[in-house]
């Protein structure tokens, strides 16, 4: 995943502690029974460097947390030193979100009968009815232990707020993350500063122990996709795709505003999480925006030089964007086409937009359809026949994608509403607006350099 954090400054902290490490003026202390498959392995050093501002004033100081990756170790100063002669600034070895003993009482359910179910198993040839049976029956058993493990563990987001795996897990479908999801350096740190309310100003990783194929002693990685990019989101608020000093760009998901609304209960937004991660961006630091059921990708800028930018760049339509979509049934004809309709706000009937040939503004879509597909509603498990469709807007209107797939053929539509569309369609309950912006392209506001951003729908 991308890294959600400036790099360079956590990364000097982090060499500083493999320093410390070699010299034996920092251990890493064995706190748990190593597996026969990590012994020998390296692991991840990591750094969050925090800003903690005074209650009394604006002033503040930094704080250095870290952490290493995995629970079977653990972060300690030597004996014979201390830490504050160690680290000039305030330093703190974050501890992992579930201790080992934990974990070992909630694999000891299954843990005998799995192990019998393996002997047996390596028993049988390759290719037999009843070693598949056994496979099918460990499967149950091991995701069941994976389950009881993932229940142990809670982090604190962005907004002092808690949140568990298990909560994360649904807001996935309820597909399961890999074995050690939480034990990464990177949760274990932005839980901690969240908890203590610290503002995270820099975050890296650096792989420490024997080369492997994947990983070289010494170089920085960003957070893993498997692991990390299952939780972070979650954590920070927000899927950050691309950051610079500049600008960010996130997905934002589906039930989300972009910038804050009328009323104390719609003050949470986009803006408001790309704010309270960076609070140096302007104000009003969105450049774009999607509407609430819609998802995808959505561009903020983080200084007032970026935003002016890339204002331009949308008000002289130089922007590229590509949206996805399923149609609620099954679109017939050709397989493209362009749409061009002319609507207005329906006073009466805010937000709707309708058609009027009259005192509407043109709104222009190039369309290209997929393929026709089954869809299932993830709560009812009832399936029906949609269309994926990809929308390239020409012009930026309010609602121009639904309207474009809702307004009646006779009128320039195609007739069909996007599926899960509350205004202009139907929405089952468990259903969602199936509509995504996937691709932006768009010169960066200060190199000039064309960035080409791709965000795949979770549909």
């Amino acid at each position: 995943m991308f890294p959600p954090f400036p790099q360079e400054s956590a990364r000097h902290y982090c060499q500083k502690l493999i320093s410390l490490i070699d010299e034996g003026k920092v251990n890493l202390r064995q706190v748990s029974r190593e597996s026969e498959e990590r012994k020998g392995q390296g692991l991840m050093v990591g750094c969050l460097v925090c800003w903690e501002k005074s209650r009394e004033d604006e002033t503040g100081r930094r704080i250095i947390l870290y952490a290493v990756s995995g629970n079977s170790k653990i972060l300690e100063v030597s004996a014979d030193e201390n830490l504050s002669n160690l680290f000039k600034e305030k330093t703190v070895f974050v501890p992992s979100i579930v201790l080992p003993d934990a974990i070992d009482e909630a694999l000891k359910q299954n843990d005998k009968k799995i192990h019998e179910l393996t002997d047996e198993i390596n028993k049988l040839p390759l290719v037999s009815q009843r070693r598949n049976q056994l496979i099918s029956e460990r499967t149950i058993l091991t995701d069941e232990s994976l389950k009881n493990v993932f229940s142990l563990y809670e982090f604190t987001r962005f907004d002092g707020k808690k949140i568990s795996l298990n909560q994360i897990i649904k807001n996935h479908s309820n597909n399961l993350p890999p074995t050690g999801t939480g034990d990464c350096c990177a949760p274990k740190l932005l839980s901690f500063a969240f908890s203590h309310r610290l503002e995270p100003v820099s975050m890296d990783e650096v792989y420490f122990g024997r080369d492997t194929k994947n990983k070289k002693n010494g170089l920085s990685y960003p957070p893993c996709d498997d692991r990390c990019g299952y939780i972070l989101p979650s954590i920070l608020g927000i899927e950050i795709l691309y950051r610079d000093k500049d600008i960010v760009v996130i997905n934002k998901p589906s039930g989300l505003l972009s910038v804050p609304g009328r009323g104390e209960d719609k003050q949470d937004c986009a803006e408001a999480r790309v704010k309270l991660l960076f609070p140096e961006a302007p104000e009003q630091c969105a450049v774009h925006r999607l509407d609430m059921e819609t998802s995808g990708i959505l561009v903020f800028a983080l200084n007032k030089n970026s935003h002016r930018a890339l204002n331009e760049q949308f008000a002289s339509g130089l922007v590229q964007k590509k949206y996805i979509a399923l149609l609620d049934g099954i679109l017939h004809g050709k397989g493209e086409g362009r749409t061009e309709l002319t609507f207005r706000l329906d006073v009466n009937n805010r937000p709707h937009q309708i058609y009027d040939a009259e005192n509407g503004k043109l709104g222009i879509t190039d369309w290209k359809k997929i393929r026709v597909e089954v869809y299932k509603n993830p709560l009812t498990q009832k399936s029906r026949k949609v269309t994926r469709i990809e929308f390239s807007p020409r012009t930026g209107r309010t609602h121009q994608l639904r309207l474009a797939s809702s307004c009646a053929a006779e009128l320039g539509g195609l007739g069909i509403p996007i599926a899960g569309d509350s205004l202009y369609g139907h929405l089952e309950k468990g259903e969602r607006l199936m509509l995504h912006a996937a691709e932006i392209q768009f010169h960066h506001p200060t190199s000039g350099e064309m960035l080409h951003i791709v965000c795949k729908p979770d549909f």
